[in-house]
């Protein structure tokens, strides 16, 4: 036996409609009157979810300036950006409505917009623990339209840099105080997007209950999100209306956070990112491939963890997972091969990215030490896969 903890979780509100309690929970922490900075995904606005959200803070008698200028890699520079809005703006709150990217970028914005005129600094300045966050924060409510980064219920944070590489930033006061899950946010999502967030969340649930930093305390997060995501994720795809698969894939994705900020990641998500730092590349997608690469490896010597996750998939062994995760990734039509976007790519290259600091906590969680040789390995395999 081994001491473990659970960190905090944020307020959840779930069910179809929720996004319109948006205002109402927010204005219970700041009272009316308060100025609100809404981060939104400008993919959204043709949904009208963001009229819905805005709509919603108003009626609760709430002032609202919007920020939409980011894509889909949050970088330091829009994080920046938004802080100096919030700040310009007076906002006591941010509401973040997206996917993982705004989201991540809401969260931020809460955490350093606070910061006073004499100490303001870049959000680069916290990346990768380099130094505290500042004491006092915004409020800070999210609202997810994809079911699969598990930002919602996390400490973390992913932006990218100027350089191109993808740093995170970690801490308590990234955590939001409210989530929203509203499965009609996700209704609008195509199929292609609704796989690789999805393969997210259990790519997610896996790496946390089979990771060298799993409990079994933990593990009643992980097991669910992967009995859901895999329960769900054919029909959310495939049905893209079937408001029960999505509703049951939103869950998963919440859960799979939960897990994954108490436990963390693993090889995947290093191998994951540093694809993403080299090409553009969709985040589920990658980590999904660098799963696919290295799990027929990480479960030898398996010491009943792989075969704990293997259950909770409806498999008999962990012996089955290799082959069972391979085909629910190209049965849900995402692409294996990444020959045609990685030309010109090295294993060497690769790998080089994989050992960066910034991919260094992703490695030393792993199960398995992971050696030089074998990052060349996973880099080899990853690259060749068809």
């Amino acid at each position: 036996m081994s001491r473990y903890q659970l960190s905090h979780l944020p307020r959840i509100t779930g069910g179809p409609g929720a996004r319109d309690l948006a205002g109402e929970l927010t204005a219970a922490r700041l009272g009316k009157g308060a100025q609100v900075l809404l981060v939104a995904d400008p993919g959204l606005k043709a949904t009208g979810l963001i009229d819905d959200v805005e709509a919603s803070l108003r009626k609760a008698g709430l002032g609202v300036s919007v920020f939409s200028e980011f894509g889909g890699d949050p970088t330091i520079a829009s994080a920046d950006a938004a802080a100096a809005q919030a700040r310009r703006t007076k906002a006591k709150a941010v509401v973040s409505l997206g996917g993982g990217s705004a989201l991540d970028l809401g969260k931020v914005v809460a955490a350093v917009a606070t910061t006073a005129a004499t100490a303001r600094r870049s959000a680069e300045a916290y990346e990768l623990c380099k130094r505290p966050f500042p004491r006092k924060r915004l409020v800070s409510l999210v609202i997810p339209t994809t079911s699969g980064t598990g930002s919602e219920c996390t400490r973390t944070a992913i932006l990218t840099r100027s350089d191109k590489a993808k740093v995170w930033l970690w801490g308590e006061e990234l955590k939001p105080d409210e989530v929203i899950l509203d499965p009609e946010t996700t209704l609008s999502l195509p199929p292609v997007l609704t796989a690789w967030t999805g393969i997210d969340a259990l790519v997610h649930a896996l790496e946390a209950t089979t990771n060298g930093n799993a409990t079994p305390a933990n593990n009643v997060y992980a097991h669910e999100a992967i009995r859901l995501a895999v329960g769900n994720l054919p029909d959310a795809v495939g049905k893209g209306s079937d408001l029960a698969a999505r509703e049951g894939l939103q869950r998963a994705a919440a859960l799979a956070g939960i897990a994954i900020d108490n436990c963390g990641t693993a090889v995947a998500h290093n191998i994951g990112h540093a694809l993403g730092s080299l090409r553009p590349v969709q985040h589920g997608r990658s980590v999904a491939l660098g799963m696919i690469a290295t799990l027929d490896w990480n479960i030898e010597g398996d010491d009943g963890r792989f075969a704990a996750a293997a259950r909770a998939m409806g498999l008999t062994s962990s012996a089955d997972l290799p082959a069972a995760f391979e085909k629910l990734v190209r049965a849900i039509g995402i692409k294996v091969s990444l020959a045609d976007e990685f030309a010109g790519i090295t294993a060497t290259r690769l790998a080089e990215q994989m050992a960066r600091p910034e991919n260094a906590a992703m490695r030393v969680s792993n199960r398995r030490t992971i050696e030089e040789a074998d990052l060349i390995r996973f880099a080899e395999r990853v690259l060749t896969q068809a």
